[in-house]
């Protein structure tokens, strides 16, 4: 069973992303465009999991596929598209997460969905600490419940992504 538990921001968070994003390099050498620190963890102030997800950007996501076992020896799951098309996703560390790594192919939309919601959120600080709130709120309801603690943020951080896509598609033109 997953705890949820939910912690104040932390800069220790950022060495953690940028550690093994560095052995993910490794792995994946030329396959890796570029590589992103997103989710909760990547935004300043923002209560969160301690759980770093991690988006690399990669010129051909079936090529991925071949790095499993060397995932595996990092010690991620291999869990391929996991509701996602065109998403291979790795989750680290079991029922104690660590880390998550979410590749997509450069060009996805979900890069962007990602990014717009980490930037959007790292300059709003009214919508950051609603979002910081209600995670808080919902770690102390639901400890051992993780699919209600997801469902009870989903609502909000819906509106937040609608927000997000628009601000950021602004951003970009100028």
């Amino acid at each position: 069973m997953r705890k949820v538990e939910v912690l104040p921001f932390s800069k220790d968070w950022k060495k953690r992303f940028e550690e093994e994003a560095q052995q993910l390099r490794n792995v994946f050498g030329d396959l890796i465009i570029a590589i992103h620190h997103i989710g909760s963890t990547s935004i300043p102030g923002l209560a969160a999991k301690p759980v770093i997800d991690i988006l690399p950007v990669v010129n051909d996501i079936e090529a991925v596929d071949r790095y499993n076992e060397q995932m595996v020896q990092m010690g991620y799951e291999p869990r391929g598209e996991y509701g996602i098309s065109g998403r291979r996703y790795f989750p680290k560390g079991g029922n104690e997460r660590t880390h998550h790594v979410h590749a997509y192919e450069d060009g996805s939309p979900e890069i962007e969905r990602h990014l717009a919601f980490r930037d959007y959120l790292s300059t709003h600080e009214t919508e950051r600490e609603q979002y910081s709130t209600l995670k808080l709120e919902l770690a102390k309801q639901f400890p051992h419940d993780i699919e209600s603690y997801i469902k009870g943020k989903h609502e909000l951080a819906q509106s937040i992504d609608t927000r997000a896509s628009e601000w950021y598609k602004k951003q970009q033109a100028r």
